[in-house]
């Protein structure tokens, strides 16, 4: 029984990766001829076509497609073998393509990478921010933070430091509407409601002497990200639920002021997400490393009061 063609299947990875035969074989040092037939040879042997090709588009077919999972992780693994053993005698170099949700990068993410960079000089990030859910995989990230409760899933995970989310007001509000005393007077306010959730309008609580409570909230400004409610709870237009990241410096200001604190969200967290196989090139484990340092604990936990 033929072995089989490994390489063949790696260059598959990159070609879907790069969305071209051209892009693939300039990342792999190849020419275009090269990657075209190492394609060609899977689809021979495999008597079906891996992609659609078009003067315009090329695109996964069915087979491509249930293929492409496993052909990455050969790829995967094996960059990582040759890398980490390379490595283990040299500075750790290449490029780390790593990605987080939209406003926590922006504001404590970010600040961070010049400090990487300078320390790791050979060390390139490709950085996504973006509130949606990626597919680590499919989209060849190498690292995720990731804000929320995670379920299960092969991946990796890594629990960084805990996040809190946090009911806040205006006093400006507060003065005009009343402050809620129970989840449940929250029917009667106006709610800003962040909707990249799956249930935007129902807000849990749970309290240590009283149970669980949800209630169905109300209000007229809708958004899919989390800066566009700040302003509009600093201008006194409702109450909103947000991650203590974004609030912290406006609740020690008393520009906001924390409503219901002895009732809670489920409890989330800031985690390190990686691909689910455990081998993992140095330029990788060195990014995992510096941001489970700098995050060690929550950044605004020891931030000097306003």
């Amino acid at each position: 029984m033929a072995l089989p063609d490994f390489e063949a299947w790696a260059i598959f990875a990159k070609v879907a990766e790069r969305g071209g035969f051209s892009a693939a074989a300039a990342d792999l040092g190849f020419s275009k001829p090269t990657v075209s037939k190492a394609v060609a040879r899977l689809e021979t042997r495999l008597g079906a076509p891996l992609f659609s090709r078009s003067s315009r588009r090329l695109s996964l077919t069915d087979s491509g497609r249930r293929a492409l999972d496993r052909a990455q992780a050969l790829l995967a693994d094996g960059e990582a073998i040759e890398a980490d053993l390379a490595e283990c005698a040299e500075e750790p170099r290449g490029r780390v393509r790593l990605a987080a949700p939209m406003s926590f990068g922006i504001r404590h993410l970010g600040p961070l990478l010049p400090a990487f960079l300078e320390r790791y000089p050979q060390i390139e990030i490709e950085l996504s921010l973006s509130d949606s859910r990626i597919d680590l995989i499919g989209d060849g990230v190498d690292v995720a933070l990731r804000i929320g409760v995670l379920g299960d899933s092969a991946l990796r995970a890594r629990r960084l430091f805990d996040v809190r989310t946090v009911l806040a007001a205006a006093p400006a509000y507060l003065e005009r509407a009343g402050a809620p005393e129970h989840p449940r007077d929250l029917e009667r306010h106006a709610a800003i409601l962040y909707t990249h959730v799956a249930t935007p309008a129902l807000w849990h609580f749970e309290h240590p002497l009283e149970g669980n409570c949800t209630v169905r909230v109300h209000g007229r400004l809708l958004a899919n990200n989390a800066d566009v409610v700040t302003p509009a709870l600093l201008a006194g237009a409702g109450i909103a639920r947000e991650p203590e990241f974004l609030l912290w410096d406006e609740l020690r200001a008393g520009r906001l002021v924390e409503l219901l604190p002895g009732w809670s969200s489920a409890a989330a967290g800031l985690y390190v997400v990686t691909p689910p196989s455990p081998l993992r090139p140095a330029r990788v484990t060195a990014l995992i490393d510096f941001l489970a340092s700098r995050f060690a604990r929550a950044p605004w936990a020891h931030m000097p009061m306003s």
